[in-house]
């Protein structure tokens, strides 16, 4: 547990089980609660994962146990096969909204309030972008201890990306792309251009409210101050 906001600390197979849990509990209810065979084949699925796994029974059965110490995860004993379900909403003490949004960032990673609107469409629909934004700020000025943060917005994008925080804060990379280009090539993008253009709007209008203070100031005082 995280001594901090007492929030589980998570690896990335456990939120990948986790979100699938949810995520085919909401799609395919018919099959939920899921088996383990259901379960690794979720985990190790091609589309609409970031990262791409390739995980073994035996690891998925590992990390369900360690789901189970958390309460996130419960087992039931019935027919000829075991199977699972979450807890996430009455652990975390969260609405499905916010569990629809967690759901998409444990399984495909960072992401933008418009992205995230996209691809949490088949677990909850969103009116708008304004309400994705309004559900992840809850999550990120939540009491019991933040479950997203915004990331810094990246060179040339328009949108900060957002990402879950079950597994712990995460480590901000440099674009290193992004890097080489920006040492290598004077060229910029259109969105770099206007970035730049509105960082000297600003910068020359706070130039001018510090010339205003200073005539103001030398008038009072009786000096010539020449700008």
């Amino acid at each position: 547990m995280n001594k901090d906001s007492l929030l589980p600390v998570l690896t990335l197979l456990e939120t990948r089980v986790l979100g699938v849990l949810v995520e085919k509990q909401r799609t395919v209810p018919d099959t939920y609660p899921l088996t383990l065979n259901a379960l690794v084949s979720g985990c190790n699925q091609k589309s609409s994962r970031d990262p791409v796994m390739d995980v073994s029974h035996n690891e998925v059965q590992e990390a369900i146990e360690n789901l189970k110490q958390m309460s996130l995860v419960s087992e039931t004993s019935g027919g000829r096969v075991l199977r699972f379900s979450h807890n996430i909403e009455r652990v975390l003490k969260i609405p499905a909204q916010s569990v629809a949004l967690i759901t998409s960032l444990m399984l495909r990673g960072p992401q933008t309030a418009g992205e995230l609107r996209i691809s949490s469409e088949r677990l909850h629909k969103f009116a708008d972008i304004s309400s994705v934004e309004s559900f992840l700020e809850e999550l990120a000025e939540r009491a019991n201890g933040s479950l997203v943060v915004k990331l810094p917005r990246q060179l040339g994008a328009r949108e900060n990306r957002w990402t879950h925080l079950l597994s712990g804060m995460p480590e901000i990379k440099e674009d290193s792309h992004l890097a080489h280009r920006t040492n290598t090539n004077s060229t910029v993008s259109g969105h770099e251009f206007l970035a730049l253009k509105s960082d000297v709007v600003r910068l020359e209008a706070e130039v001018a409210a510090l010339r205003k203070i200073v005539d103001e100031l030398s008038a009072q005082l009786g000096l010539n101050v020449g700008c």
